[in-house]
């Protein structure tokens, strides 16, 4: 039989984060609403009742799990944790809304807790641990995750598994980590014990795996498209999963049996009661409670007003990826069976698109809504009187307000997300999982036929990092430090946010580009993680001493692109002769390891580290594919720069490989207007990979590759470069101005960088990041002069004055002409 609803919950007045489901006539609840609910009925009642309401504090409560009966508390113990980082313990025998003990320790949220018959607990916490907890006294701390601790199991009193979002999962021996488990490409948010098996986990890479204890990994569960948070296994061995794509999943056998549409944004939490129903948390502050069993289903006016409820909701349309209207079908094809649980069709009905799901089941096409504009007709939000396409709330702090975040589809989302970092003093380093939250909330808007470059590998308008297939609509990341998917579109009275200056701390603010990585950012924990970065006050901007390197990468999609040219070339006998051969194949694949290994993070990498070999085979390709066959290619050497800067040991093969490049994305050439799709993907590709060049460790005693690549820059004309190539000429000479504070640049290499950054500064007229990274540049210059006793020429300096004093008028923004005061006093 289906499950069906079979009972729903309301008590609760926000997110229902987490269940403990211990019988089958008892179910806890925790919620944002800083409460705890005690659910009870009678053996002989389907409806669950409030019984006891808890209250551990004044923030939110995330984590909660039951310690059976005992003589001091004959019904058993309700454990919370949440915000204030403290284990609170209640008697459901005492009544009491306050808590009978507490347990003090973690310094961080509590997100996740266990326990066990005996009244063993262990607990996990953003402050990267879990803790042990014995007769309600701290037994052993578990040391070793990178990231905050958002899952734990224990197998028995002495043996525990904990989720990080470090991405991995431990086993420990009381306080020894015995062994890691890799896999996830994300944050591992859940975890159950799979009987005779192992366990299972879920993660924000929207999977379900089932490993055992050994580790090996018996089969994965693909089928969520966003977060899967939490996991649970029925009594009869099948698994339910929830999470960010708003369902609740049923699996039997290593296949999805039912989906089931929630009318909410997230289901928080699933937890299996002993008779084999399911309850689910969401975001709507519901619990809810399904059944296979026909006795145990609500009514029928229930069971159709939860359907027609689930049906009215509207879906956003970054849920279900790019639409045409024109494109879709009619109803008529719904009369075809869907091919898997869970697919999704749209149908057009007049002006309307419905989103249908098939329903294994009930063999069945099941509405799930319609799917709506995130913009346009005339639907702004106005924010501090101004209109925007969209208002966010953002969750930065759990108990504390949200954070309104402005966007207008015509802005590039740096600007917005670097903007709304300083207006609220959070660090910068937060920038890249802000963008991705802006543009996670608006995919799929397109605003006329823009010129801006496009990501040659996804499609998208930047580079976008490794998914996984079920996460291709852009959810993989939602609220960007909560996790959660909140969009409220509502005025506001907050103060009209400024704009921000350049992110000193290692991420690219207009890129995505980073040495910071988004999945293993730790989250704000407190006012003291709110504290400024560097560079967001005037007093402090000049000198910015950390370059800004383009890193980020989806090298699985890199990868396929290359494989894809490399099999087109070899199987047309015109180019058969253009295609690897020999050893290339294998040094490719080398590379392409070592890179997949780098870019995420891992330590140590275990790979073979680059050689010569690699490098003269990527020179050798380049050379002879075609150009619109190069991008691949020239992008594999980007990140070869960005991460194996050792496997230069000769400047003599620096030049040669730069010198390649250029020649390979016809820098050189004659420049035609308008330039070719494929001449201005490589040349892009190709200043990113030269930024990468000028980094904090980059030893220029020998200067003359740099040279060379700054005499190649400027022989081409400035007007013709697109904005994202003159942002990245831009962040060429700023990165190499970082490095002119460390360490005197020999002479001709000085003048050159200096007359590159005049040039860009007086040629620049519409943007105004590539205009501020030049002008940031020029400032590192003049700092750096003062402080070598090596002063300007009065030209350049007489120059550099007249090409400031314009800067205000053309780009009136507050850094600008912060930053062009800083500049002009040290002139």
């Amino acid at each position: 039989m289906p499950y069906k609803l079979s009972a729903t919950l309301t008590g609760h007045t926000s997110d229902v984060r987490a269940l403990a489901t211990p019988t089958n006539d008892l179910i806890l609840s925790a919620s944002r609403d800083t409460t705890a609910i005690s659910w009870s009925r009678s053996p002989s009642d389907i409806q669950f009742k409030q019984s006891l309401t808890f209250r551990p504090g004044p923030r939110f409560v995330n984590a909660i799990t039951y310690i059976p009966p005992s003589p001091d508390a004959p019904e058993g113990y309700a454990v919370t944790g949440g915000q204030d980082a403290i284990i609170n313990v209640f008697s459901l025998s005492s009544k009491r809304e306050d808590s009978n003990v507490q347990l003090i320790g973690h310094t961080n949220n509590v997100c996740a807790l266990y326990a066990l018959h005996d009244g063993t607990i262990i607990s996990g916490s953003w402050d990267q641990t879990a803790r042990v907890w014995k007769k309600f006294q701290f037994a052993y701390e578990l040391v070793g995750h990178a990231q905050s601790v958002w899952a734990v199991v224990a197998i028995d009193s002495d043996q525990f598994l904990t989720g990080s979002a470090d991405n991995t999962i431990k086993l420990w021996h009381q306080h020894k980590n015995i062994q890691t488990y890799t896999g996830h490409t994300q944050a591992v948010r859940g975890l159950a014990l799979v009987p005779d098996i192992g366990f299972a986990s879920c993660s924000n890479d929207s999977e379900v795996r089932v490993w055992t204890l050994g580790g090996d990994l018996i089969y994965t569960l693909s089928g969520h498209t966003s977060f899967v948070y939490s996991i649970t296994v029925l009594p009869n061995g099948d698994i339910a999963s929830s999470g960010e794509d708003r369902t609740l999943r049923v699996w039997k056998d290593g296949e999805c049996a039912q989906t089931i549409v929630h009318p909410a944004i997230s289901v928080w939490t699933v937890s299996a009661l002993p008779n084999g129903d399911i309850a689910t948390g969401a975001s709507d502050g519901i619990v809810r409670v399904f059944s296979a069993a026909e006795e145990r289903w609500a009514p029928e006016d229930q069971l159709k007003a939860y359907d027609d409820q689930v049906s009215s909701s509207a879906l956003p349309a970054e849920q279900v990826g790019d639409i045409n209207k024109s494109d879709l079908p009619g109803p008529e094809v719904l009369t075809a069976p869907g091919l898997k649980s869970g697919e999704v069709k749209m149908v057009r009905k007049g002006a309307t698109v419905e989103a249908h799901q098939w329903d294994s089941a009930s063999m069945s096409w099941q509405k799930i809504g319609e799917v709506v504009d995130a913009v346009g007709s005339g639907r702004k939000q106005l924010y501090n009187g101004k209109e925007y396409d969209y208002v966010f709330d953002v969750d930065v702090e759990e108990g504390a307000p949200p954070l309104k975040l402005p966007y207008d589809v015509h802005e590039n989302p740096y600007t917005a997300a670097q903007r709304f970092l300083q207006t609220n003093d959070l660090p910068l380093s937060y920038l890249d999982e802000v963008v991705r939250f802006i543009e996670k909330n608006t995919a799929g808007v397109k605003i006329g036929s823009s010129s801006e470059y496009q990501d040659p590998f996804t499609g998208a308008s930047r580079y976008q990092p490794a998914q996984s297939q079920a996460s291709n609509s852009g959810s993989e990341f939602m609220d960007p430090f909560t996790g959660a998917s909140r969009y409220r579109a509502q005025p506001s009275s907050t103060p009209s946010p400024a704009p921000a200056p350049v992110a000193s701390t290692g991420g690219d603010p207009w890129t995505g580009a980073s040495r910071y990585s988004g999945s293993t950012a730790p989250p704000p924990s407190s006012a003291a993680s709110r504290s400024v970065a560097p560079m967001s006050t005037a007093s402090s901007t000049i000198p910015v001493r950390t370059p800004l390197l383009f890193r980020q990468a989806n090298v699985a999609a890199m990868r396929g692109k290359f494989m894809q040219f490399d099999a087109d070339l070899t199987n047309e006998i015109s180019t058969s002769g253009l295609a690897m051969y020999h050893q290339e194949p294998v040094y490719i694949e080398e590379t392409f390891t070592y890179l997949t290994q780098a870019v995420a993070n891992i330590s140590p990498i275990t790979a073979p580290k680059l050689n010569a070999k690699h490098i003269d085979t990527i020179i050798s390709i380049v050379e002879r594919w075609p150009s619109g066959s190069r991008f691949p290619v020239i992008d594999l050497a980007r990140l070869v720069v960005g991460y194996c800067s050792d496997t230069f040991p000769e400047p003599e093969k620096k030049q040669k490989f730069f010198s390649t490049l250029f020649d390979a994305a016809e820098w050189t050439s004659r420049w035609v207007v308008p330039v070719s799709k494929s001449r201005e993907t490589n040349g892009l590709l190709l200043l990113r990979g030269v930024a990468n060049a000028f980094k904090e460790d980059t030893e220029l005693e020998d200067s003359i590759w740099a040279k060379n690549i700054l005499e190649k820059l400027g022989e081409a004309p400035y007007t013709v470069l697109s904005k994202p190539q003159r942002v990245a000429l831009a962040t060429i000479l700023f990165n190499l101005s970082t490095i002119g504070l460390k360490q005197r640049l020999e002479p001709s290499l000085h003048a050159l960088l200096v007359t590159l950054v005049l040039q860009t500064l007086q040629s620049e007229k519409n943007d105004s990041e590539a205009a501020y990274r030049g002008l940031v540049a020029l400032g590192n210059i003049a700092y750096a002069a003062k402080e070598q006793s090596s002063p300007l020429e009065d030209w350049q300096v007489d120059t550099a004055k007249e090409s400031i004093a314009a800067l205000p008028s053309l780009f009136p923004e507050e850094r600008v002409k912060s930053v062009a005061g800083q500049v002009t006093s040290l002139l």
